[in-house]
């Protein structure tokens, strides 16, 4: 008999709320293709388990007693390979850039349906970005221009005209398919594309990449 289903997606959680975590739990535990790996009340507390048990994707409350999720998820990205997404309310938006800039792989809404929390985590769990929408277009709407004297990660680079198309496409939203169709390119020359990118602007997915972006005003430059 071949053996070749995939790993369980293990997911750790953290958040102050225990009816919250008791239904996360549940959720996760019954759910085929998810492990739950454990749980903790705070950041510290967060911080010490992910480390111990190393699970794939990390839940993480922004607010929470003692040491915040935003610490937590510092160490968490700079100790582990796990992939952080926080968990937010509307009014939160201050600590979305901050985290984004951590190396968070997202941000989803505490009101979000068990089907959008299982997506952000699947979607998390294979390489990508996962914003809540409500949270994706409160983000954008703060966005600065940096100021003068910030050296902005697109000026240690050169960047090739085809490679600033994506790197516009990726900020807009796009998947790679709807890249690859914009651009008349093979999803691999796609892919292609982004790892070269991720590479020399030193970003660790989508999420990162569309900040980046946006604080260099690319979308307002012409195509």
């Amino acid at each position: 008999m071949s053996e070749s289903r995939s790993e369980p997606v293990s997911v750790f959680l953290a958040d102050d709320d225990a009816g919250l975590r008791g239904a996360y739990r549940k959720l996760f535990e019954r759910t085929p293709g998810f492990r739950f790996a454990g749980e903790a009340a705070d950041g510290a507390q967060a911080a010490r388990l992910v480390a111990a048990l190393r699970p794939s994707v990390a839940l993480l409350d922004v607010q929470m007693p003692g040491t915040d999720g935003l610490e937590a998820a510092r160490r968490i990205l700079a100790e582990t390979g796990t992939r952080v997404v926080m968990l937010t309310t509307f009014d939160l938006d201050e600590y979305v850039h901050e985290a984004l800039a951590l190396g968070a792989s997202g941000f989803l809404l505490k009101n979000a349906s068990p089907a959008e929390l299982l997506h952000a985590v699947r979607t998390v769990h294979a390489g990508n970005a996962m914003l809540a929408p409500e949270v994706t277009v409160r983000l954008l709407d703060r966005f600065r221009p940096r100021r003068p004297d910030e050296r902005h990660a697109f000026t240690r680079q050169v960047l090739s005209a085809r490679e600033l198309q994506v790197i516009r496409l990726v900020a807009r939203g796009h998947s790679n398919q709807e890249i690859a169709d914009e651009l008349c390119l093979s999803l691999e020359t796609v892919r292609t594309y982004l790892r070269r990118v991720f590479a020399k602007l030193d970003v660790r997915d989508r999420t990162h990449l569309a900040v980046l972006a946006h604080q260099a005003g690319l979308l307002h430059e012409p195509r």
